[in-house]
């Protein structure tokens, strides 16, 4: 992690927004600062510089999927990322949030709703995105546990390590994603929605870097996953189940069980959230919290049931 990068992103995104060097009292700070990403704000411009192995083509084309549907996606200021030292960075204009401390009012429907009209999207031929990064991810966070279990053992990884291996190839990223592919997002949570205009606009979602062609169910897998484990109540995920379908989303059948489309998304989901959460927890040397430990059950009640997960109970 750059230790400075928080500052020279920070005087290029006031550029961005003050292209006269004009001195201003405008709300600013970092939003996010990690070793994959870092976001900072200036009035209602956003800068992100993205992860040091992002591939420019694939960014680019990202960013004109997300030019063209502007009323899915929060349409980046420019569809041409730019270098800061090694880091490739895009400008944005600041949505407001999902507020985490008003659980009542997560915009649950607006989010199906999104992606059902993402799902449904045309991919032009000459232009579309590389594949969803969806299982990529969940591989690396499974890889990091790995990593982290070799230096601190810990009787959760066995479970968690166990529901990944009885997934199929492609849902670990280890074989191509079976098809019909649809443009998906591939790390959907309620983190990635904002209002834009700010603050009262519609809501868009944001994070182009996993965007891409591939199984659209796995969009629907993190509320889905939370369900099963017991951490989403069954009202939520009807809610966000429900609009979907009203919506025409394509990852599930339109009446019946959604979960034979499910169950595989969902699962890869539950354990990468675990090794993640397993993975912090073994960093920093402390026990797991209620949730983590759900995560962690869950996954060990997958490793029991091959068949699909149970709706309306624990996996």
């Amino acid at each position: 992690m750059t230790p400075d990068l928080p500052t020279r992103l920070t005087a290029k995104v006031r550029a961005a927004a003050h292209p006269g060097g004009a001195e201003c009292a405008c709300a600013a700070g970092t939003l996010a600062h990690r070793s994959d990403v870092t976001v900072v704000r200036h009035a209602d411009t956003v800068a992100k510089a993205h992860a040091p192995d992002t591939a420019p083509t694939d960014l680019a084309l990202r960013l004109a999927t997300a030019a063209r549907l502007p009323d899915i996606l929060l349409a980046p200021l420019s569809e041409t990322p730019a270098y800061l030292d090694d880091r490739l960075v895009t400008l944005w204009p600041y949505g407001t949030p999902v507020d985490p401390d008003v659980p009542d009012a997560a915009p649950w429907e607006a989010a199906a709703v999104l992606l059902a009209g993402l799902h449904r999207a045309p991919v032009p031929a000459a232009s579309a995105p590389p594949v969803m990064r969806g299982p990529l991810k969940a591989a690396h966070a499974v890889a990091r546990l790995r990593t982290a279990v070799t230096r601190h053992a810990h009787p959760a990884a066995q479970p968690v390590l166990g529901a990944w291996a009885a997934l199929p190839a492609w849902a670990r990223a280890e074989a191509p994603m079976p098809g019909p592919a649809a443009l998906s997002h591939g790390d959907l949570h309620l983190g990635q929605l904002v209002r834009h205009p700010a603050p009262y606009g519609p809501w868009r979602l944001i994070d182009v870097d996993d965007l891409g062609t591939g199984v659209p169910a796995w969009d629907l897998a993190r509320p889905a996953a939370w369900y099963a484990c017991g951490l989403l109540p069954p009202d939520e995920w009807t809610r966000f189940l429900t609009a979907y379908r009203a919506a025409g989303g394509p990852a599930v059948p339109a009446h019946g069980d959604p979960w034979p489309a499910l169950d595989v998304p969902a699962r890869a989901l539950t354990a990468q959230t675990a090794a993640r959460a397993l993975t912090k927890a073994l960093t920093v040397g402390r026990p797991l919290d209620e949730v983590e430990r759900a995560l962690v059950d869950g996954c060990a009640r997958m490793v029991s049931v091959p068949a699909q997960l149970a709706p309306g109970s624990p996996a």
